[in-house]
């Protein structure tokens, strides 16, 4: 049966892309660099560290990484304080609160770094809800390598088949799937251009995977579960 549910955040629990968004374009402008939108979008699901080690690389800048990383986060932190546009997806609270209510065990498991991670949930008072966070920053790979979806559903006690995660991206999905969990595509309004032919069911809105209608699913019947 489903006993876990890994989520990602940005792009699923809280619409901070268009913050990231501003805040990476502020920062290309800083140190004159031309990023064209197909770039920009294979970054979706990637880490800022990862991202800007990629910069570095691909337009052959004279200074370290460390260095956009501080840039970019100054300009998030600044947004983050500043920015009216910042609040949770729609509907995902209240499947938050499905699933809490009905014994499930959530983690999130982000690429986004652990303060960004602690004031999301600091803001929303989404602690209540999750047993751990999981920030992609801390581990060894980013997205779309497995690592932090196997880590996370380790941190729950349950097997991977009895998990499932909810990802926006190319590289969350492919990661779920590479980690062998089954994965829900979310459909958002801020992650377009990404592929979800490896996600095992695809959505738009959170009402569809309520705890009632996902526990029908095939893979989550006690008789399916290993």
């Amino acid at each position: 049966m489903l006993k876990a549910v890994l989520f990602d955040m940005d792009g699923v629990i809280v619409d901070t892309e268009p913050l990231h968004r501003k805040a990476y374009f502020k920062m290309f402008s800083d140190v004159n660099i031309n990023v064209d939108e197909a770039l920009y979008t294979s970054f979706t699901g990637q880490s800022t560290v990862n991202i800007c080690k990629r910069l570095v690389n691909h337009f052959n800048l004279p200074f370290g990484s460390d260095y956009l990383v501080k840039l970019k986060r100054q300009h998030f932190k600044y947004l983050f304080e500043n920015d009216e546009d910042l609040m949770l997806i729609d509907g995902v609270l209240d499947v938050i609160k499905d699933y809490h209510n009905n014994g499930l065990k959530l983690v999130v498991a982000s690429s986004a770094s652990m303060p960004n991670i602690n004031r999301i949930f600091d803001r929303f008072n989404l602690n209540q809800y999750f047993i751990g966070k999981f920030s992609g920053n801390d581990l060894k790979q980013s997205k779309p390598h497995p690592e932090i979806f196997i880590k996370a559903a380790a941190h729950t006690g349950y097997s991977r088949s009895e998990c499932m995660v909810i990802e926006d991206s190319t590289n969350g999905i492919k990661a779920a799937h590479d980690a062998g969990i089954f994965c829900v595509g979310f459909k958002s309004p801020h992650s377009t251009h990404q592929d979800y032919s490896k996600a095992d069911i695809i959505i738009s809105k959170f009402e569809e995977i309520a705890y009632s209608k996902i526990v029908k699913k095939s893979r989550f019947t006690a008789n399916q579960c290993d």
